[in-house]
């Protein structure tokens, strides 16, 4: 179940990264090697994501957006996502530009089985994903909407299941969760879930683009704790060959990072080895 602090939380963290005006991105780095990492950072300060990217162990990042509006640090992929039905403008002009520029896989919607956030209906869902997202299918690989980890009647996994019904010939090659509970083993009981739902659908990637402890959506509480939690889940999803890519929520103070630098749960989510 997500928790109101989590939702209330991601809320202003997506209107935060969407509010900004749509400008073209500046750059995108295409460095000769990449990192085969499957570990991301999801930011809203692009700055920040450079204090991430030292050990190597981070290989791409998103912002809920389609604008970097900024640098990304070299061997870092860029991957835009389309958040939802008010950020429709500029869509067309904003990916085309980033496909362009190296970007090759594209998000979208966030959370859109929550009213505080994307809120559409899996069929809404699915006529808006076939006519933004799909057409691009042959320029990039398509990752489902993010969906969250509630059992809720329609939400989570069944509003997924819903969805991918009305959207079987939208191209999507991977689906994309956000998990908020209480305990590693309750993570990984989801994950694996989202791993055998995809599988249904015969989707091969299974991206975890936030996950978290509940009692740390609002800013870590305690660093111990939550170091631990990530170095668990970060070593059991690189041993999941279908789980292909993560992100930890997120990429800032009180979070992965303290005063710009990374504190004791940045350090465990960047130096477990692949």
């Amino acid at each position: 179940m997500v928790s109101f602090t989590k939702l209330f939380t991601a809320g202003l963290v997506a209107t935060t990264a969407l509010a900004q005006p749509h400008a073209m991105h500046r750059s995108l780095h295409k460095a000769q090697k990449r990192s085969t990492s499957k570990r991301g950072a999801a930011y809203n300060d692009v700055s920040a994501v450079s204090s991430l990217t030292s050990s190597g162990t981070v290989s791409w990042a998103y912002n809920w957006a389609f604008s970097l509006d900024g640098n990304l640090p070299s061997g870092v992929d860029y991957v835009p996502m389309l958040w939802g039905a008010k950020f429709f403008g500029g869509w067309i002009t904003g990916i085309e530009s980033l496909l362009s520029s190296g970007s090759n896989y594209i998000m979208g919607f966030n959370e859109p089985d929550m009213s505080s956030q994307a809120n559409m209906s899996p069929s809404e869902a699915a006529g808006y994903y076939n006519q933004y997202i799909t057409p691009y299918s042959g320029s990039a690989k398509l990752i489902s909407p993010s969906v969250t980890s509630s059992t809720d009647d329609g939400k989570g996994l069944s509003w997924f299941e819903e969805f991918m019904s009305d959207c079987s010939s939208c191209n999507i090659t991977g689906l994309a969760v956000h998990w908020y509970g209480n305990s590693i083993d309750e993570f990984k009981s989801f994950v694996q879930q989202a791993v055998s739902t995809a599988s249904n659908y015969n989707l091969p990637e299974v991206w975890v683009t936030e996950f978290a402890l509940n009692s740390d959506v609002s800013g870590v509480t305690d660093q111990s704790s939550a170091a631990d939690f990530v170095n668990q889940a970060v070593t059991w999803m690189d041993s999941q060959t279908n789980v292909t890519r993560y992100s930890y929520f997120m990429c800032a103070d009180n979070y992965l990072l303290t005063n710009g630098a990374l504190n004791t749960v940045g350090t465990a989510y960047t130096s477990t080895s692949d």
